[in-house]
Formats: structure tokens, sequence, C-alpha cells
């Protein structure tokens, strides 16, 4: 058996489109995910106990079971129901994007719930609601401290996102099926899609470190 760098050669640009395609759904459910876990995660600490426990409910579903599962369900169950077909591409975003709203719900959670109590009462006696002090004084203080988990999820929803293959949507690892189905060169591939994943989170781990430091320096002025 040799190995080929002619086979990667030819087979780059197929797969960087699917890493473009990986990176596309990885954003968009990043994107659902933290709109979802925003509201989830200040729900979870909410007073209200019918609240609270749907919060409670939906994260613990989510949480608790597969990713996986889920797009089947999204993709092959909700139709059933529906009587609609659903696009793949709408499948791959809303599991993804639902799955991780469920993980980023907790990471606001715990954010939130690591600012100091007197900053709700400063503001509750400036005469703000609830709801404003959340917004305009504890949130925006929350979000700076979860930058490092969420830059963790984002990565954990970038090498999950090749679950979606599962429903046939071409994004990297799919690409990468498609090419050993008609090349039989499954070392080359594999390898080939593994160090592109590298690079990918790699990037966004620096990314998430320049965040980091930035808004620290920031802070500190």
């Amino acid at each position: 058996m040799t190995f080929s760098f002619d086979l990667i050669a030819t087979s780059i640009p197929l797969l960087l489109t699917g890493a473009a395609v990986t990176i596309e759904i990885t954003v968009l459910s990043i994107a659902l995910g933290i709109f979802i876990g925003l509201f989830a995660g200040v729900a979870r600490i909410s007073s209200v106990k019918i609240v609270r426990f749907a919060a409670a409910v939906y994260v613990d579903f989510f949480r608790g079971t597969p990713l996986l599962v889920q797009i089947f369900i999204i993709y092959f169950a909700l139709p059933v129901i529906t009587g609609q077909r659903i696009d793949p591409f709408i499948a791959a975003i809303a599991g993804c994007g639902i799955n991780s709203g469920a993980y980023v719900a907790e990471i606001f959670r715990a954010g939130i719930e690591s600012i100091d109590k007197g900053q709700m009462e400063a503001g509750r006696s400036l005469g703000m609601t609830w709801l404003q002090t959340m917004g305009y004084i504890i949130v925006p203080q929350a979000f700076r401290r979860v930058i490092p988990p969420l830059g963790n999820e984002f990565i954990a929803l970038l090498k999950d996102s090749s679950l979606v293959s599962v429903i046939g949507f071409e994004e990297l690892t799919r690409r990468g099926q498609l090419i050993i189905a008609r090349t039989y060169g499954a070392l080359e591939i594999w390898l080939s899609v593994a160090v592109i994943y590298l690079i990918m989170t790699l990037t966004i781990s620096r990314l998430v470190a320049y965040l980091e430091k930035r808004w620290r320096i920031n802070d500190k002025r």
C-alpha cells in the first residue's frame, strides 16, 4: 500500500468546500444556540417556578440525549407528524443549534450567578426592573466571563457538526466519505480531514484567547 500525495492534492479543494459548509453550519448553530441559551440561562434562575421548570426540562432533555438522536428526530420523525419534508440544511442548523442552546444555557447561568448579588440590588435601588437590571448590568458582565467556555462550546459544536453527515448533508466529513467511496484512499482522505478540523479548532482557540486577553486589558483601564 502506497501513500498518495497526489490524491490529497486533488481532494483538498473538495474538502475545503466541505469545510466551508462545516463553518457555516457551526456559526449559524452557535448563533442560534447563544440566542436560545441566553434566554434559557436567565429562565433557569427566574423566580417564576413554571419558567424555571420549563428551562430545566429543556436543558436536561437536550443535554441528556445524544445529538445524533436529536438530528434523527428533527429530520425523520417531525416530517411524519407534520407531513412536510425538512430540508437537510434546516435540520442540521436546528439540531445543532437547539442542542448547543442547552449547554450555552448552563454556561450563561453559571456566568450570571458568578456576578456579585450586590449588582442586582444596586440596579433595583436605581429603579430598574429585574429584567432591566439583568439586561443592562448583569448579562454584559457575565458575557465577558463566559467567553472561554463559549469558545469551548464553539469548538465542540464544530466537531459535532460532523454528525449531520448521517442525513446526507455534504459538510467536511461527508465530503471525505464520498471521496473515499470513489477513490478508496481512506488513509489519505481521513488524515486530510483530521488536519483541516485541527486547523479550524486551533484557529478558534487562538481567537477566543485573543478576545479574552483583549477584554481583560479593557477591564483594567
